[in-house]
Parts: structure tokens; sequence; C-alpha cells
């Protein structure tokens, strides 16, 4: 597994994307993580130092994984970016078709007026 900083990672999952685009999937999992080792995270707790936590991103296409470990600070333009790239190769998924909410109001309203206007026996 190769860890890389973000700029480079978010370049590279853009290459995977792109090799993947005939046949094949990517994977991408996000994790809450400190980078430390448990027993080093137990003193920092008792000693009462601040526990800086960060998101460890991994993606793979099954041949190639990589890694990267994002800030609090970096974590909003990375998720960003990240939105864009996923914007751009979500090219096979149909759109959803949805009744207008207005042609569906008017022909319930339609359909109540029949049913009075209808003489009872």
């Amino acid at each position: 597994m190769v860890r890389l900083q973000p700029d480079p990672f978010l370049n590279e999952l853009t290459n995977m994307f792109e090799r993947t685009t005939e046949k094949g999937s990517v994977w991408v999992t996000l994790k809450h993580s400190s980078d430390k080792s448990k027993v080093k995270r137990n003193k920092m707790k008792t000693a009462g130092e601040k526990i800086e936590f960060k998101c460890l991103i991994r993606a793979t296409d099954g041949k190639k994984t990589i890694s990267t470990m994002v800030g609090p600070k970096d974590h909003q333009r990375f998720q960003w970016s990240y939105a864009t790239i996923l914007k751009a190769r979500m090219t096979a998924l149909k759109k959803r078709e949805r009744k207008d909410k207005r042609k569906t109001a008017d022909s319930d309203k339609k359909q109540d007026l029949k049913k009075q206007s209808k003489p009872s026996n």
C-alpha cells in the first residue's frame, strides 16, 4: 500500500477511475484514525494530551492500493475535490424518473371533482 499526500492521492484516484472505465471497479473507504498505535494513544490520554484524529482514505482497484491521511484543517477542501472527481466519473448512472408534483396534484384534484360530480344511486 502506498501512502500519498492528499493532492497526489486525488490525481492517482482519477487515474484509477480512468483505468477502470471499460471494466472493473474502484473501492474507496474512509476511516476515523489517529495514525498512532493504541499503546501510544493510551499514554497520551493518561498524560492529558489531546489526540488529533484524522481521516484515513484508502482506494483500490483490486491491483493497486493507495491511501492518504487528511486532517481536520484540510478535510473540507479534500472533500470538495473528491466530490468533483466522483461527479465527473458517474457517467453511467441513469437519472431518476420523477413525476412532476404539479401534474400529480392536478390529476388528483380532477379525480376528486369527477367523484363529486357523479350522481349517487
